[in-house]
């Protein structure tokens, strides 16, 4: 697994009610208002409330990234402890009960690009670098590349991704699916950012309990035939049937105002 040094990963926008959580693979020099931005954006805390939602260290100079320098010097053993890490943590963000956001505005190769795919959507700039390049320092990706790119892309364009260890920018990616949205990036360099943003309050006003049934409904019913997939739907349907949620909703669809909803 390579990961380009300039980019670095950011989880924000974690609603304490199950809303939202997006993933931002982002230069550090973006990053830092992350903290800021997820807090303000947070409908869950309350005026003058001092808990964090969110925290974010940024490493700099010789510790910044997954270096390749870094990663000559370790022994066999290590490398295998240090991939196996990576996989287990891609692997609880790919397992968030809420909607998960990767914005992109710079570099996203190897292990940057394979958290991206472990969000569940995707949004990245014109200018963006994509790819898994493993194979041309003689490795694989490590921590989930083989085996969610192609369900992303498809199998062929996954493979000839993989083998060529092509590099691909925001126009590309949006072609071949790899990415939702593509923007042009602006003077702040946070283009992406912003989109994923935007994209992020669409998501707030619906109910909690329903957006993790539907995520985990989807993603399971991925793995398996089309007739267990609506077994696996019919459940994660009923869970949500005895929720006051879902009586909100109806009133407030009756009453033509905005629903309240809790969670519950």
């Amino acid at each position: 697994m390579a990961t380009a040094s300039a980019a670095s990963v950011a989880l924000s926008l974690l609603q304490r009610r199950g809303g939202l959580a997006a993933a931002l693979s982002r230069s550090s020099s973006l990053a830092r208002g992350c903290r800021s931005a997820a807090r303000g954006f947070s409908s869950g805390a309350r005026a003058g409330e001092e808990e964090e939602e969110l925290r974010v260290r940024y490493l700099d100079d010789e510790h910044k990234g997954a270096d390749l320098k870094e990663r000559a010097k370790m022994h066999s053993s290590e490398v295998s402890s240090f991939v196996s890490r990576a996989r287990a943590t891609i692997n609880d963000i790919a397992n968030l009960p809420v909607p998960t956001i990767a914005a992109i505005d710079g570099i996203a190769l190897g292990g940057g690009l394979e958290l991206a795919l472990a969000c569940d959507i995707r949004v990245a700039v014109t200018s963006a670098k994509m790819g898994l390049v493993e194979t041309k320092l003689a490795i694989i990706p490590g921590a989930g590349g083989t085996q969610r790119l192609p369900r992303i892309i498809g199998v062929s364009l996954a493979k000839e991704l993989i083998f060529s260890a092509r590099v691909v920018d925001g126009n590309e990616a949006k072609l071949i699916g790899l990415i939702n949205h593509v923007v042009e990036q602006n003077e702040g360099g946070d283009a992406a950012y912003r989109r994923a943003l935007a994209l992020g309050k669409e998501f707030l006003p619906q109910g909690p309990v329903a957006m993790r049934v539907a995520k985990l409904a989807i993603n399971q019913g991925m793995e398996v035939d089309m007739l267990t997939g609506l077994a696996i739907e019919e459940a994660c349907y009923a869970q949500t049937i005895p929720t006051k949620d879902r009586i909100e909703g109806l009133l407030a669809f009756k009453e033509k105002r905005p629903p309240r909803y809790k969670g519950e």
